[in-house]
Parts: C-alpha cells; structure tokens; sequence
C-alpha cells in the first residue's frame, strides 16, 4: 500500500514535469501565447517577407504591440498578404507603415509599424498602404559581388 502511493506521487510528478517542459518548448518556439486582449486586425502588402513567419511580434518603438496572424500569395497583385492582430488599446493613424525587420544581424524577422500623422486611426479591417520589404542577405552579398566584379573588369583592362 505504501509503495503504490510513492509511485503515484512520482507519477504525478513526471506529468507536472513533462507539461513544464512542453509549455517552455512552445513558448520558446513562439508557437504559444496566452494573450487574452481584445484585439482588431490590419493587412499590409508586401513584395518580399523573407523569412517572416505567422506568430511573428508586430512592435514599434520595440513594444511587442499585436502578432501576425497569416500570410497569403495574393495571386492578383503577385504580392505577399501579411494579416496582423494588434492589441485594442493600440491605435496607429491611418498612414502608418510597416517595414519588415530583422532583430539582431541573423535573428528572427517581425514587422515595426511606425506611426503617421493623419487624424484617423486604423480600424479592424483596414490595410496599410506604407511598407518596406524584408531585406534579403543573400540579394545583398550578389549585388556586392556583382558590383564589385563590374568595378574590376571596367578598370582592368584600361592601361596607360
């Protein structure tokens, strides 16, 4: 009778511990928020989003202020359709625009909203004309090396 009551314990110990675990894996990878605010959604069009993924922070001035929700290929405007939730108490004026960023050189992407100066807010629903794309390393280093090879072959051959 004892033992069984030891293993019971332990047993639930284990399953306190394996839930801790799980809750600080999903918190870790972003993939779990507890967030219990109201919030509205905005859209924002974008050429490129990198490596900007769902779940992803939406700050500004460095405040986490909302997540992304999705992200589709509209198929119309070949764009990527990029749709935040941002916290209710959090009102942006209608010429907001959002930029694509990159937390540290190699960090993960998220999306800052800097504020306009029109007189009407952003409402649930409404899309922020403004943006700027992600910033791809690999298109920078290739334009580097692209004019770097161009500056070489145009002064090379030239000898007085």
């Amino acid at each position: 009778m004892q033992a069984s009551k030891h293993d019971a314990w332990v047993g639930l110990f284990v399953l306190l511990g394996g839930a801790a675990l799980l809750f600080l894996a999903l918190k870790a990878g972003n993939l779990l928020s507890l967030n219990f605010d109201e919030t509205y959604t905005v859209s924002a069009k974008f050429d490129n989003i990198g490596g900007l993924k769902a779940r992803a922070a939406v700050k500004s001035a460095g405040v986490v202020i909302g997540r992304v929700e999705s992200i589709k290929f509209d198929d119309k405007s070949f764009q990527a359709r990029v749709v935040m939730k941002l916290n209710q108490g959090v009102q942006f004026p209608k010429d907001s625009s959002a930029k694509i960023l990159t937390a540290g050189l190699l960090g993960e992407q998220y999306i800052g909203l800097e504020p306009g100066a029109d007189e009407k807010n952003l409402v649930a629903g409404d899309t922020i004309k403004q943006t700027q794309s992600a910033v791809v390393l690999e298109n920078l280093i290739g334009q580097f090396l692209y004019n770097k090879a161009g500056e070489s072959g145009s002064t090379g051959g030239e000898k007085k």
